[in-house]
């Protein structure tokens, strides 16, 4: 609001100021997010249970479609620790990503090769995450989603 003389009232620059703040927060939790993104894809990758372990909230639902499997933290861990999967390639070949606060969601299309349960495999697989911020943790994982993708 401007006064008659034209000036901005002291109300209208606060409001501005946290309209400034407030964006410049999203584009650091931006930032931020895309990184715990890449960290959780190397984590993947490199069968590093340690670091999945720091990215995924205790919490986590994932499922596993077609078959509406649902997957918790544990399991997936358990999954990694016991090599019943690896992967040899993980390749990113689509990303999006949204902040919204605390709230971050991240959708992921990569093309994957390893073993699982000994088999080979290669497939395309698309990944819809949900991810909450907090202080103490950064960036982890709440819910998932994962789909495979017809390959191109």
């Amino acid at each position: 609001m401007a006064d008659e003389r034209g000036d901005e009232t002291p109300g209208r620059r606060i409001e501005d100021e946290q309209r400034l703040e407030d964006a410049e927060q999203t584009a650091r939790r931006t930032e931020t997010l895309l990184q715990a993104e890449q960290r959780l894809q190397a984590a993947m990758r490199a069968g590093d249970v340690d670091e999945l372990d720091r990215l995924l909230d205790d919490r986590l639902i994932a499922t596993l479609t077609p078959s509406t499997t649902r997957v918790t933290k544990a399991e997936d861990l358990a999954t990694h620790r016991s090599g019943r999967l690896v992967l040899t390639k993980l390749v990113q070949d689509d990303l999006a990503l949204v902040v919204a606060g605390d709230t971050g969601v991240t959708w992921v299309l990569t093309s994957l090769e390893g073993r699982s349960e000994g088999e080979p495999f290669s497939v395309r697989m698309h990944y819809l995450r949900t991810w909450h911020h907090d202080r103490e943790h950064g960036w982890r994982v709440l819910a998932a989603q994962v789909s495979p993708v017809p390959s191109p």
